[in-house]
């Protein structure tokens, strides 16, 4: 057995009121590929997620070598503001995507239902910046790679 072998990223979790929604948002305006889905979880993982008796559905979409799961609640209700988060609360604060055109990629965030929030938008030495949401508010900042 290794001694302080380090840890393997798996996946992120972001959960949606609509996997459906979210998964067309990921895939069609930023480029993300479907993985596997999972239609029915239940036990033991209603334990595990702390909420027993509740059944839940995951779609896993990779981009680069990085996996999100879109996690939905069919038959139950989903909590929490699709309000971005403030960058200094505690947590999770944004993923960042690096993309040939902002201007492009920000417009593609608008027609499947995020937002861009453009008083964010900064040309810096590492290229054009903006910060933008997905429709569940999950905040997200793209930069322009520089060629």
């Amino acid at each position: 057995m290794k001694k302080n072998a380090p840890a393997v990223m798996s996946h992120i979790g972001i959960c949606t009121a609509d996997v459906d929604r979210s998964c067309l948002f990921y895939t069609e305006a930023l480029g993300f590929v479907r993985g596997h889905s999972i239609e029915k979880i239940g036990p033991p993982f209603d334990h595990l997620t702390e909420l027993p008796g509740v059944m839940f559905c995951a779609q896993y979409l990779q981009c680069g070598g990085v996996t999100i799961e879109l996690i939905g609640y069919p038959e139950s209700a989903v909590t929490g503001s699709t309000a971005r988060r403030p960058m200094n609360q505690l947590g999770f604060t944004h993923m960042t995507l690096k993309v040939d055109d902002v201007d492009a990629a920000a417009a593609r965030i608008v027609e499947y239902g995020g937002q861009v929030h453009a008083e964010t938008r900064i040309d810096s030495r590492f290229g054009p910046m903006v910060f933008c949401t997905d429709p569940n508010g999950v905040r997200i900042e793209l930069m322009q790679a520089n060629t």
